[in-house]
């Protein structure tokens, strides 16, 4: 209970738990409390902003805490060079499936497969460590600004599915 007989609000469901940009190829994924994030573009600050597809990408504490016990080591969410950790999941990896984060509508292009990178980021064995658990590869639908606790809906309806 709070000061004052009130009791604190605990609020439900996935949330934004780490967030990460690297300014370029290689370069070390930096922790960031918010980023913004620009419709069909990608997330300002980052490598990949610009691309045609790979504009963020996403994966969860449980595939987080998968790997680090298939690896028999902490797997970071800086290591595994994704830009958004959610907790809960599991995550839509059928491509054109949504997800929705800080309100803003993210539509799955493929599966993010782990790449020799992982390797050396998190050890031997870091890439097989992420096989099946590497998150997906993101399309932005929305602008807007992402925090560290951004609420995630992993099944949003789509606008097809409203009617």
């Amino acid at each position: 209970m709070r000061e004052g007989g009130t009791e604190a609000v605990v609020e439900a469901g996935p949330r934004v738990v780490a967030l990460h940009v690297a300014p370029a190829h290689r370069a070390p994924m930096l922790p960031v409390d918010r980023v913004e994030a620009v419709a069909g573009k990608g997330l300002v600050g980052d490598r990949f902003f610009g691309t045609r597809h790979r504009h963020v990408t996403v994966q969860t504490t449980d595939d987080l805490a998968g790997a680090t016990r298939w690896l028999g080591r902490e797997v970071t969410a800086p290591g595994t060079r994704r830009n958004v950790v959610v907790s809960g999941g599991p995550l839509p990896t059928e491509p054109g499936s949504r997800l929705r984060i800080a309100g803003l509508d993210l539509e799955v292009v493929r599966v993010a497969a782990p790449c020799r990178i992982m390797d050396d980021e998190l050890g031997p064995g870091g890439a097989a460590s992420l096989r099946r658990r590497g998150g997906v590869v993101c399309r932005l639908l929305d602008s807007g600004t992402v925090t560290i606790g951004s609420p995630v809906d992993l099944d949003p309806p789509r606008d097809d599915q409203l009617f």
